[in-house]
């Protein structure tokens, strides 16, 4: 008779699986009713990858920000996008500050990008030149200041909220930046009866406190699982095939595809994919990713890296049925 031996990187999906899913019921204990939201952002933490969120100002998007830096223990730093902020006001700049001797010296004085969990709240309300003072922070996890990079804490994590365009004051981020969110998500409005239980719990004398559940130093090893989990051979070809049929210059694209979509999926949309996969797998506790973990979060990782043409624009496609579309396509 033969004993296998217990699979280490299963017993370490099980452990980190455990602390996830108390960390997501803390969550819901504050947030209530975004349950596809909440699952979006969970799935982009586990990956190492920010998130832009856009929804209607009041639909609870900074709360659910404050919620997952309390679950998670990150510290938290804050800015408020406006027509006149400067990109200084977010990184930090050099002040003169007089030292012991009373001598004045150049001193750094680090903005509130340097946290571990940054919210950029009403993103698109700044210029493009204040919002790409994001660049480098959300690619590198370094910020540089007259000529010098300071790296950032980890982990790092920004969750954007947008409102949506058609606001006035707004602007349109620019495609550089938005290809570096890892994932878009859309807030919608919530029906009647999860709008009944959201003043339930928000118009009262007490309300709902969210609990830590984990560590900064328990997400990054729960990140590193998330890498560790392995990916069959086919469910990297279906990916691959996907993001190559979104190109309208590609001959295996389609009709549609060649017809509406002005440009198509980056190969960092691939490896997005790909990663937050791997994310959903472990989520749903399993040590293996399949063509499910693809499905579920192809919308939130590929909506916002390819855009539709005056036609597209025109006729009303829909972005996200075309996706799931393509990837019908591909996986079958």
């Amino acid at each position: 008779m033969t004993h296998t031996a217990p699979d280490p990187l299963l017993a370490r999906v099980d452990e980190r699986l455990d602390a996830l899913r108390r960390a997501k019921v803390a969550i819901h204990e504050v947030v209530v009713g975004q349950g596809e939201v909440v699952d979006q952002v969970l799935v982009a933490l586990l990956a190492g990858g920010h998130v832009l969120v856009e929804g209607a100002p009041g639909m609870g998007k900074t709360l659910l920000v404050r919620t997952v830096a309390d679950v998670f223990g990150l510290r938290m730093g804050r800015v408020q996008f406006t027509p006149d902020l400067m990109p200084a006001d977010i990184t930090g700049t050099l002040v003169l500050s007089p030292d012991e001797r009373g001598v004045n010296r150049l001193e750094f004085m680090p903005g509130p990008i340097f946290a571990q969990l940054l919210l950029a709240d009403e993103v698109n309300r700044a210029t493009p030149k204040t919002q790409s003072a994001l660049l480098e922070a959300m690619q590198e996890g370094t910020v540089t200041v007259a000529g010098e990079g300071r790296p950032l804490p980890r982990p790092f994590f920004v969750l954007a909220t947008q409102n949506p365009i058609e606001q006035e004051g707004t602007y349109l981020l620019p495609e550089a930046q938005l290809d570096r969110f890892f994932f878009k998500v859309d807030v919608p409005f919530p029906d009647a009866d999860v709008l009944g239980r959201i003043l339930a719990q928000t118009t009262g004398l007490d309300a709902a406190q969210a609990r830590a559940c984990l560590t900064p130093v328990e997400l990054l090893d729960a990140q590193r699982t998330v890498r560790a989990l392995p990916v069959s051979p086919d469910v990297v070809e279906a990916v691959s095939r996907l993001i190559v049929s979104t190109q309208p210059s590609r001959p295996e694209s389609g009709a549609e595809v060649r017809r509406y979509v002005r440009f198509g999926v980056s190969p960092r949309g691939a490896q997005t994919l790909v990663l937050a996969a791997k994310a959903q797998a472990l989520l749903s506790g399993r040590a293996h990713v399949s063509l499910t973990d693809v499905r579920a979060v192809l919308l939130p990782s590929l909506r916002h890296r390819f855009q539709l043409n005056f036609e597209g624009v025109a006729s009303g496609v829909d972005k996200d049925a075309l996706l799931l579309r393509l990837l019908d396509a591909q996986a079958g």
